[in-house]
């Protein structure tokens, strides 16, 4: 393997709230999910001029719904009336729903439970929930926790689409899968339209379709892992794939010195304790993508490359070595050439011209 990324990347492009368009691009912008959302669209020469205010009326609507099923901040989602339902019989869900959970749990028996959805309780415990703050578990609480946690205690179908529980004491979180599913919807439904050439992300989940404005491959800034600043040093040049990263830098807390990622691994029940700092995920699925960069996350650098290895995933690691980073990627494979063009920044993030 040789060495190449150094830095993980993060796809910025200009943070606006509102949709601008020129004769090149339409963008879109807005919040979803507890996170922003930024799509550019590049009229395809067989197209009308893009309604503006009709495609983002659009794709609100899309993530709108994928919202009212899976987040756990709206007490009248499905997820939040399964979380809430303590019996053991088939809950109907709807066949996006579905879908997403049997994905998961499909990750999950891959990766021998290194992901697993039904972590709600321990993310609560640790303080990443929706409605908790920051705090410190006893074992006891933690051994506690466990016994409710688990991807074998929970069975999906997907005709009729329902989910069920296997200890009424579970509860699930989509949040390590659900922006790369609405990634995407919101592919699929431009797809559906005729778009060819098109960029969409939803909190750093990623899917490049075609090419630019300027007809050439879509760019994704590379960014260095640190707790503070946003630092974008290298770009990628990405095209027709979808492009997901986890980190241990972005959502944490302090105690006693120590410091607690928001990334738990599901057989222990704590944060994980490992030198991988960053892991990046690509694959035809934004979705997948989403769900195994957490799960590489958990499994750490040696487990994490035996994986990849035999999965054939691509995968770009960036891993502590003391005081500095070395990184590790299989990612040549995919034929994803790299640039050396830097990124300004505007307004506070990075925009890429």
């Amino acid at each position: 393997m040789r060495k190449a990324i150094n830095l993980i990347f993060f796809f910025l492009i200009a943070l606006t709230f509102i949709a601008c368009s020129d004769n090149n691009k339409t963008e879109l912008s807005g919040r979803t999910m507890g996170t922003q959302y930024h799509i550019s669209v590049i009229p395809s020469s067989n197209k009308k001029p893009i309604n503006q205010p009709a495609l983002k009326k659009e794709i609100d609507a899309l993530l709108v719904e994928v919202n009212r099923q899976m987040s756990t901040y709206d007490p009248n989602s499905e997820i939040s009336q399964f979380n809430q339902y303590q019996q053991t019989d088939w809950f109907n869900v709807s066949k996006d729903f579905a879908l997403v959970v049997s994905s998961a749990q499909s990750v999950s028996k891959d990766t021998q439970g290194a992901f697993d959805i039904t972590v709600a309780r321990l993310i609560d415990l640790w303080g990443f929930g929706a409605k908790t703050k920051f705090k410190l578990p006893t074992e006891q609480q933690i051994k506690s926790v466990l016994k409710n946690t688990g991807h074998e205690l929970l069975e999906v179908r997907t005709s009729p689409p329902a989910i069920r529980k296997l200890n009424k004491n579970i509860r699930i979180d989509l949040s390590a899968i659900a922006k790369g599913f609405a990634v995407d919807k919101i592919t699929e439904y431009l797809n559906g339209e005729g778009y060819l050439d098109y960029s969409v992300e939803i909190g750093g989940e990623v899917r490049n379709q075609g090419f630019n404005s300027k007809g050439k491959p879509w760019k994704i800034g590379v960014e260095k892992p640190q707790y503070s600043d946003w630092i974008i040093n290298e770009v990628l040049l990405s095209s027709n794939l979808a492009v997901a990263t986890s980190g241990d830098y972005r959502n944490y807390f302090i105690k006693d010195g120590v410091r607690y990622s928001h990334t738990i691994n599901p057989m222990t029940g704590k944060p994980v304790r490992h030198n991988l700092a960053a892991v990046t995920v690509l694959h035809e699925s934004t979705m997948m993508a989403d769900a195994y960069a957490t799960a590489l996350m958990v499994l750490g650098e040696r487990q994490g490359k035996a994986f990849s290895e035999h999965n054939k995933l691509r995968v770009g690691m960036i891993i502590r070595k003391g005081e500095s980073y070395e990184a590790w990627e299989n990612i040549n494979k995919t034929k994803i050439p790299q640039s050396l063009q830097r990124c300004v920044k505007v307004g506070g993030c990075a925009y890429i011209e």
